[in-house]
């Protein structure tokens, strides 16, 4: 057999399927104004294996009576008390934090997962972690399970000064927000030309870099250009100004 043959080098580089999970809803509430925090549980959450960083995908239910996927970082995993925790930023009407506005005891939802390679690498000698209000929960999950001596930078953009959070880890962090002072969110150079100021550390680090697409494609090139070879280099686009649901992984 050719196995050389287009649709079977295709079927190799295809990603397995995600397992789906129906998980219900045990709590709902806000962590801070603009985050709400879902806990869920399933009768088989033993089974489900994840690394900090990774992210489901939720069948959220639309206006039209339709699911759509959306992505959520995981924030906690308590296997004691058999629950995941996902924080959903509060940014308008749109179905995901409407729903987790609604969310109550007893409510059920599919996800599929987990999923994404923006994950945790204990090997690095230091860490770089980037993002915007959206990435809290990723960046923030990631500094908790960052073991005591890891050594981390985190630069977190938000639009003042009421969108920082306290953050909790082990690791020896320097933690610096970034504040657009009204400026809207999206593509801009703001938090390009604080990776281009950031003093590389020695050793071999790793970069996880997380947010507006273009920005975090941005963040890519110049830590490139300034050495970090592309598998130092976690990069993903959490969203896109006028993307509905969606994920962008970079490699270029």
């Amino acid at each position: 057999m050719d196995d050389n043959r287009p649709d079977a080098r295709a079927q190799a580089h295809q990603r397995p399927p995600l397992r789906s999970w129906t998980l219900r809803v045990l709590d709902s509430f806000n962590v801070d104004p603009d985050m709400r925090r879902v806990v869920l549980t399933a009768d088989d959450i033993a089974a489900f294996a994840y690394k900090p960083g990774q992210a489901i995908v939720m069948m959220v239910p639309l206006p039209d009576g339709g699911t759509g996927r959306r992505d959520y970082t995981i924030r906690n995993l308590d296997r004691a008390a058999g629950t995941i925790s996902v924080d959903f930023l509060l940014h308008g009407d749109t179905p995901a934090p409407t729903w987790a506005r609604q969310a109550k005891t007893g409510d059920t939802i599919e996800v599929k997962g987990p999923r994404g390679g923006t994950v945790l690498r204990p090997d690095a000698d230091w860490h770089l972690l980037t993002g915007d209000e959206t990435c809290i929960p990723a960046i923030a999950h990631i500094l908790e399970a960052m073991p005591q001596g890891a050594r981390a930078f985190a630069f977190i953009e938000t639009n003042d000064k009421r969108g920082e959070i306290a953050l909790q880890t082990k690791a020896d962090a320097a933690v610096r927000w970034i504040h657009r002072n009204g400026a809207p969110a999206g593509p801009s150079e703001l938090m390009n030309g604080v990776i281009r100021d950031f003093l590389l550390p020695s050793g071999k680090g790793h970069a996880y870099i997380i947010g507006e697409t273009s920005n975090v494609r941005r963040q890519r090139h110049t830590l490139i250009a300034r050495g970090l070879s592309r598998d130092q280099i976690s990069a993903e686009g959490y969203w896109r100004p006028g993307r509905v649901g969606g994920h962008d992984h970079m490699n270029d």
